[in-house]
């Protein structure tokens, strides 16, 4: 039985998750689900109230590929996906954004939404990031974005989830009214229903070592 994680979408700018291109990406932060989520289980991410948006979906997304990080990089599929830190607000928050050096073997990241301002490395971001060498990958996936609909009290009471710190993991077969809602409240899957609530702020940088936005 395919397994559903839970967790509260703390920033949403298109990064983490990253939804363009038709293909929902999750390739940075949240690394013990990356590390155990399977091909087939899904992964919900909810609005909290640094969002103001608690009890909303912001997205779901059923897990149908996987590739390391260096994988991920070099894939021609995924170029579209690498970041422009002088582009469109998409590009700003591309999230193909690491790849070992071929001589060292030590990490190498991009200018991202996770560098430091300067554009250089952050080596806070690039360890907690890259401690699962792991990319979940989307074909089927529905992102509500800044439209993130209000969950019916009734469902999530079901199912037991409440909004906290880490992630919650239930059954597929537990969550399948919550899945059936999703998909009925998307009406179109594998496509981007609203920007994203932070779309704006893209711009921004987050500070592990802070553990907060900073400019």
């Amino acid at each position: 039985m395919p397994t559903v994680y839970m967790y509260v979408v703390r920033y949403d700018f298109g990064f983490a998750p990253n939804p363009f291109d038709g293909v929902c990406t999750l390739a940075c932060c949240m690394p013990v689900i990356r590390r155990k989520a399977k091909i087939g289980d899904w992964i919900i991410g909810m609005g909290g109230s640094e969002l103001k948006a608690t009890g909303r979906c912001i997205y779901a997304m059923k897990v149908t590929r996987d590739l390391s990080f260096d994988q991920y990089w070099n894939a021609a599929e995924f170029l579209c996906k690498r970041p422009v830190r002088h582009g469109t607000r998409r590009t700003m928050v591309g999230d193909n954004v690491y790849r070992r050096d071929p001589q060292t073997k030590k990490w190498l990241q991009e200018n991202c939404v996770h560098s430091q301002p300067s554009g250089e490395q952050d080596m806070p971001n690039t360890n907690h990031d890259t401690q699962t060498d792991r990319v979940l990958i989307s074909d089927e996936f529905y992102y509500f974005g800044g439209d993130a609909p209000l969950v019916p009290s009734k469902i999530l009471r079901k199912i037991g989830y409440r909004n906290g710190r880490g992630h919650r993991v239930f059954s597929q077969n537990d969550c399948q009214a919550l899945l059936s809602w999703i998909k009925a409240e998307a009406k179109e899957s594998n496509c981007v229903l609203a920007d994203p609530f932070q779309f704006r702020m893209s711009g921004k940088r987050f500070s592990k070592t802070r553990n907060r936005l900073i400019s």
